[in-house]
């Protein structure tokens, strides 16, 4: 299930990247929620909290 979470989070993290033009004045507000959302499911995952 983590390892899944993590795959998921990791494409969203790709596909908010403020990469086409109607994108770029959102700034990077959806990549960094993502990417915090990453931080944490990866730090779940090493210290165990979340089943792999």
């Amino acid at each position: 299930m983590g390892l899944i979470l993590l795959v998921v989070l990791i494409l969203l993290l790709a596909g908010a990247v403020p990469r086409w033009g109607y994108s770029r004045s959102w700034g990077y507000g959806p990549s960094g929620l993502l990417g915090t959302a990453l931080v944490v499911v990866v730090v779940l995952l090493l210290l165990g909290y979340l089943p792999r």
